[in-house]
């Protein structure tokens, strides 16, 4: 155990120091979430909203550990977050109304699923990997319909009862819980992705993401890696899509439909890939333009979406946080040369 701890933790004193220099916390990460707890007093009004950007947010995190790390690209990451939503759904109504408990398991039988996907998405190429996570989206969803008598199909999955966040947190009709319960998951899981991103199996992911012909030219077992970090992405979104089922108690065919997939992957494109901080921010900036928009122009609210990702697309690279990015260099630059004029 000690070992595979070693494995996982960034270690700032080897020779791979400055690369694994970002598992520091910075002091505007820090800040980002004392103010996302004090949004429950700043706007109690808003809760219910905070609470789906929460799960939208853990849910992009979950795509970016696979496709921003690891160079997997999937269509179909939507199965894991509703075969995760309909495990939690079914728990809760068929008696184990813990949510802790069904949030594990329903992790566990998506990992369990990214786990056996694995071997058919990682074979081929990219093209390939497209259609087979599609393909793996769709057959779920039409099972999910095909089997209505367990599964509600398109009327969903209703009688979903959850007890007391550890018997101490009820839910509550104000979404007050929800988000606290959320907030607390996803912070949770966005530790551990930050260890594991920078660690040095993190490493070995972006130099697979690289160049996998040569990471594999110099031994490292590419496929193994690939394997493992599929799996853990798959347990992350069951994770999200079950916070969905508990925090709202109703499944529908919905959460299995492909759109649930593209807009996971709209709202790494906007935050930026590879980053885990471009999932949290995409999911803010996604959420609150698409409230925005829907509340101005309800006909025409993916138009300007789709205007704004193109955009991002033409002016540069890395979404909102490779805008700052560059922002922050080129303020750097000046302030290094004299000074801003």
């Amino acid at each position: 155990m000690s070992a595979l701890l070693t494995y996982f933790r960034p270690d700032t004193r080897t020779a791979s120091g400055a690369l694994l220099a970002p598992a520091r916390w910075q002091p505007l990460e820090i800040l980002f979430w004392l103010f996302a707890v004090s949004l429950f007093w700043l706007a109690p009004s808003k809760v219910l909203l905070l609470n789906e950007i929460a799960i939208l947010a853990l849910f992009a995190l979950s795509l970016d550990l696979i496709l921003g790390y690891a160079g997997i690209v999937s269509l179909g990451h939507g199965a894991f977050f509703g075969l995760g939503a309909y495990v939690a759904g079914l728990l809760g109504k068929h008696g184990l109304h813990d949510p802790v408990a069904g949030l594990l398991i329903s992790g566990g039988v998506a990992a369990l699923l990214g786990f056996v996907t694995s071997f058919l998405v990682l074979r081929g190429s990219d093209l390939t990997k497209l259609m087979v996570t599609l393909g793996v989206a769709l057959i779920l969803r039409e099972l999910a319909n095909k089997f209505s008598t367990i599964t509600g199909g398109a009327d969903g999955l209703t009688g979903v009862t959850m007890g007391p966040v550890l018997g101490l947190f009820e839910f509550d009709i104000f979404g007050k819980t929800a988000y606290a319960y959320s907030l607390a998951v996803l912070f949770i899981l966005f530790y551990i992705a930050r260890r594991l991103v920078n660690s040095p199996y993190g490493l070995l992911l972006r130099a697979i993401k690289g160049n996998s012909l040569r990471a594999g030219a110099m031994g490292v077992p590419t496929s193994l890696r690939l394997v493992i970090i599929y799996t853990i992405a798959a347990g992350y979104a069951g994770i999200a899509g079950a916070l969905l089922a508990q925090t709202s108690q109703f499944v529908s065919l919905d959460v299995l439909d492909f759109h649930r997939s593209a807009d996971v992957l709209l709202v790494l494109v906007l935050g930026g890939s590879g980053q885990l901080w471009g999932a949290v921010v995409g999911a803010i900036a996604f959420k609150i333009m698409y409230d925005f928009l829907a509340a101005i122009t309800p006909q025409y609210w993916q138009f300007w979406v789709g205007l704004v990702l193109v955009l991002i697309v033409l002016l540069g690279k890395g979404g909102i946080l490779g805008f700052y990015g560059a922002g922050r260099d080129w303020l750097a630059n000046r302030l290094g040369k004299g000074g801003v004029r």
